[in-house]
Parts: C-alpha cells; sequence; structure tokens
C-alpha cells in the first residue's frame, strides 16, 4: 500500500509531467542545450515569471541541469539531464499524436460548441 506521501508525491510528479509548460520546454530542450533567452524565444508564448517556474521544477525533479557560464555578464545555460531525455521520448509521442490528430480534435471541439449553443 502506497504511503500517504508516496501518494502525494505521485500526483505532484503528474501535475508537472502534465503540464503544457512541462512538456513544451522540455520538446524545445530536446533539441540541445539553451540559454533562458533563446528557450523563451522558441517557447512562445511562455511567459518570463512560468519559463522560470517550470525551469526550477523540472530541475528540482531532476529533469533539467542548470550551468552558469563563466561570462560577463554571466549567462545560465539550460539542458535535460538523462532523466529528462527518458521523458522527451513521451512528449514526442504526445506531440506526434497531436499532430496526427488535429484537425478532427479541432473539428471535434467546433460540433460540441456548435451543439452546447443550440
Amino acid at each position: 500500500m502506497d504511503t500517504e506521501y508516496e501518494k502525494e508525491m505521485a500526483l505532484e510528479i503528474l501535475e508537472l509531467v502534465g503540464n503544457k509548460w512541462t512538456m513544451l520546454v522540455t520538446y524545445r530542450l530536446g533539441q540541445g542545450a539553451m540559454r533562458f533567452s533563446d528557450l523563451k524565444r522558441v517557447a512562445t508564448p511562455i511567459t518570463s515569471k512560468m519559463l522560470t517556474q517550470t525551469l526550477r521544477e523540472l530541475e528540482c525533479f531532476g529533469m533539467v541541469s542548470r550551468e552558469v557560464l563563466p561570462s560577463t555578464p554571466p549567462a545560465v545555460e539550460y539542458r535535460l539531464t538523462d532523466m529528462g531525455r527518458t521523458f522527451l521520448g513521451a512528449v514526442s509521442t504526445i506531440c506526434g499524436w497531436i499532430g496526427d490528430n488535429r484537425d478532427a480534435l479541432q473539428e471535434a471541439r467546433e460540433r460540441y460548441i456548435q451543439a452546447a449553443a443550440a
């Protein structure tokens, strides 16, 4: 039987990995290490605040590493860890499913909205 702590931790992890920003940031970092500003540019429309929060959560759970580069001014680079790269496989599968079903999902949504308005 799972302890209360294990249940809470499982829910916290599900909340993290099911978050749209987690998936977007993971997908973008799958292309290679990036500085914050570069990541923000390719992860549009994420805000700076949400990107910071997402990166901190991913770092907390060991999915992203943060490296302060020796430069003036100091720069920070983010990259997926081994665990983050294993999660990238799941994210890529979900992104593929979205691409394969985008039109059907949009049509279903439009039908639902029309039916609800009737």
